[in-house]
């Protein structure tokens, strides 16, 4: 009953709500009748078109239909391809095909409808877009992504082992049943091979032999579901075995000869042998044995990794007076071969080898190595330790001859005569060398009574026995020092010895003062140490400053010996504490080595040496100055005097003791080249023209200019005027030859001594030459 109510008041409720909807409408739109509007829709049917029609072009799609009712009403689309492979009839809406159309290259076009006035083309709708589609027909085949296709499958494989996939594309529309649907066949190599559905090839035979056939080309086929066509397509597949270990190694000869001569080397090489593997090399293992022939313990063969040969080395010396030829045979075998695939019943690859050992001259053999001999040191009645031995391993048996060839110690210390005999020359000396070691060399006497070439060596190794012929020695510590004010018992400083001769099992160093009239006192610490402690205690500076204590160290060794060691000890100034404050300082003993002397003496040498030398030189030079000069020389004495002199008394312009030797000595130039020309000075009478200084000129530059010799002249100097306040005027002769008046020089000889050297060059007749 309550539902019912419930019910009836939702139905009152919604009739109410309707009603007064309906009573509001009309206030909002008065005009309401007069300004309705129908609703309008596009009306077309659904696009589609087979693909490929084979019937006259165009070809109708559908139909575009609009609700509008109007006369002047034009239908048009738009978008791609539109009125060019689809075309509309503008009144009917009819949409045309104008083109045949693939639908593996477009499968659906999508376009937009519209419908215009077409007075004005007002939009009478709005556009609508619309989508035509492309029917699939079964008109392509099957195509292989690519011509050629690659597989590998080891070989032996068992049956229906996977080799490769190949893949065939067709074009048609998936969707529709048995468009793309591709199927394969193999057509060539179904005998090896066969492909599913899928494009899988996988194998039909077990025994897939790569040593027989390595590679396979077959030929598969595609195909669809029956179509228009009915074609297909082929490719090519290239499939190739992979390699297994499954062969053994079989060697390429029965027999194998070597010939070795018998002094090869142990782990040198006799020869190889070769064997055939017919699985690739990562699948050679091969592996050689013995199998009659008791030379095991003579040879080993071993395999090269690389090459696969078995490779035949000694493991001990031939000798052929012994054993001249060896035979035995050999297994090759290969362990890691997959026994799978082992045929049964296959022959055992056994080959002999025959190893023909050849005779050669070898040098002689030591018959013990190393030699070994003791002697004890100083023993100067032991001068023979014993003999080394050696014989010839060949037929000839020739005679040995010995010779030492190295020392070490190097030095004439053992000896070894041609017999072999190891002699002393003097006693040896164990603390210069604790053992010594000489080489042997052994050569046969050939029959013409040289030497071999060949020779052997042994290792002679003599070691000397102590004996106690050294004292021990104090080693000396750093400057021992006590305070003056020590206290007794005091410890001054800890003691120890060193001994060249080995250490005697029986005991320690035994330590002792000299005297004991001292302030110093010795206790063993049965170590091979002493303390030195103070006895008394309270030095006296004043009266000793450093303590001399003399110290007895003795060895126990038989026989016994003794050495005395002073121990130099310094009394110091302590503080409270006592620590060292003041100490003197110990003389120091200076000396200079043997090599510094001679280096002094000889730098003194050099010295004096270079001294006498630069005198010499400096000596020669002042007697070259002293000799007399050429007027040349003097000439640049008087290169410039361009000024007015002090008169008589004025001696510095110019050098006059070059003028008075020339002048004493009565030089003249005339074997001696000149760097000036020499001319003919003009009688003093005699009126030059003036060309003559002219001509003088030239002549000097052309001699400077053509002769090598003579030192490069870059001034020339022309005496022209001597001074305004001269008495004597112009003294230059340059002018003279080409002056009007007459000049007569005698006055110069009025002049004093100083001035007759220029009163004999201007005042000498014209006959006589002078050199400017």
């Amino acid at each position: 009953m309550d539902h019912v109510v419930l019910l009836f008041s939702l139905l009152f409720t919604l009739a109410f709500a309707d009603r007064e909807s309906q009573k509001k409408i009309p206030s909002l739109f008065p005009n309401n009748a007069s300004h309705k509007r129908l609703k309008r829709d596009w009306i077309w049917n659904q696009m589609h078109i087979k693909e490929e029609i084979d019937a006259p072009l165009p070809h109708h799609v559908g139909k575009i239909t609009s609700s509008v009712r109007n006369s002047n009403a034009k239908y048009i689309i738009e978008g791609e391809f539109a009125n060019t492979i689809f075309k509309v009839e503008e009144t009917s809406g009819d949409v045309y095909a104008f083109e045949r159309l693939d639908r593996e290259k477009k499968a659906e076009y999508e376009l937009t409808a519209l419908i215009i006035d077409r007075r004005n083309n007002q939009s009478l709708e709005p556009p609508s877009k619309f989508i035509i589609k492309v029917y699939d027909i079964n008109d392509n085949v099957p195509v292989f992504v690519q011509k050629v296709f690659n597989g590998s499958v080891p070989e032996m494989s068992p049956v229906g082992t996977s080799v490769t996939k190949v893949t065939a594309v067709d074009a048609d529309d998936p969707t529709v049943s048995g468009h793309a649907t591709v199927t394969y066949q193999v057509i060539k190599g179904d005998e090896y091979f066969t492909i599913d559905d899928s494009g899988v090839i996988s194998t039909t035979r077990p025994d897939l032999d790569r040593e027989t056939q390595s590679t396979y080309e077959i030929i598969v086929k595609a195909k669809d579901a029956p179509g228009t066509s009915g074609d297909s397509s082929t490719a090519t597949v290239i499939i190739t075995l992979s390699d297994i270990n499954d062969n053994f190694p079989q060697f390429k000869h029965s027999s194998f000869h070597f010939k070795v001569p018998e002094n090869i080397s142990v782990g040198g090489e006799v020869g190889r042998v070769k064997v055939e593997d017919v699985d690739e090399p990562q699948h050679r293992n091969t592996k050689y044995s013995f199998v009659r022939g008791d030379y095991r313990d003579t040879f080993e063969i071993v395999a090269n990794p690389y090459t696969n040969e078995g490779i035949i080395r000694p493991k001990k010396p031939l000798d052929f007076e012994k054993v001249a030829e060896y035979r035995f045979d050999i297994e090759a075998t290969d362990p890691t071969v997959d026994l799978r695939y082992y045929r049964a019943g296959g022959s055992r690859s056994i080959s002999t080898v025959t190893i023909e050992v050849t005779d050669v001259d070898e040098p002689p053999v030591f018959t013990k190595l190393p030699y070994e001999f003791k002697v004890m040191e100083n023993d100067a009645e032991v001068r023979t330790l014993g003999s080394v031995w050696a014989h010839d391993p060949d037929a000839a048996k020739r005679k040995i001859r010995f010779t030492r060839r190295r020392a070490s110690p190097n030095g004439d210390y053992i000896r070894v005569s041609d017999t072999g005999i190891i002699q002393l020359p003097k006693p040896l000396d164990r603390e210069f060398s604790s053992s010594y070691n000489i080489t042997v060399a052994a050569q046969e006497i050939l029959e013409d009574g040289r030497l071999s070439d060949r020779e052997s060596h042994a290792q002679v190794h003599v070691i000397v026995g102590d004996e106690n012929d050294n004292a021990p020695e104090l080693v000396y510590p750093e400057e021992p020092r006590v305070c003056e004010n020590a206290a007794p018992g005091k410890v001054i400083v800890r003691i120890s010895a060193t001994d060249k001769d080995e250490q005697s099992p029986r005991g320690f160093f035994k330590y002792s003062l000299a005297t004991e009239d001292s302030n110093f006192s010795l206790i063993e610490n049965y170590d091979n140490t002493a303390n030195i402690t103070v006895k008394y205690g309270q030095f006296n500076r004043e009266l000793a400053k450093i303590h001399y204590l003399p110290v007895i160290i003795s060895d126990n060794g038989d026989p016994e010996l003794s050495s005395t060691n002073t121990l130099v000890i310094s009394v110091c100034k302590c503080n409270e504490k006592g620590n060292f404050t003041f100490c003197e300082e110990r003389a120091k003993q200076v000396g200079v080595s043997i090599q510094a002397l001679v280096a002094i003496f000889i730098c003194i040498f050099t010295i004096i040496v270079l001294a006498m030398l630069l005198l010499l030189k400096k000596r020669h030079k002042k007697d070259l100055s002293g000799q007399g000069r050429s007027v040349a020389e003097i000439h640049e004495q008087l290169v410039r005097y361009d000024e007015e002199g002090g008169g008589e008394m004025d001696t510095t312009s110019y050098d006059v003791s070059v003028l008075n030797s020339v002048r004493r000595n009565g030089v003249k130039p005339e074997a001696m080249p000149s760097p000036y020309a020499q001319v003919q000075k003009p009688p003093g009478n005699t009126t030059s023209g003036a060309g003559e200084m002219e001509t003088m000129i030239e002549e000097k530059k052309n001699e400077a200019d053509n002769d090598r010799d003579l030192l490069p002249y870059d001034t020339l100097h022309i005496y022209g005027y001597e001074g305004a306040e001269s008495i004597a005027e112009s003294l230059s002769s340059l002018q003279s030859g080409s002056s009007d008046s007459d000049v007569d020089y005698d006055f110069l000889n009025d002049w004093g001594p100083r001035f007759k050297m220029l009163a004999e060059l201007y005042g000498s007749e014209p006959s006589e030459d002078f050199v400017y």
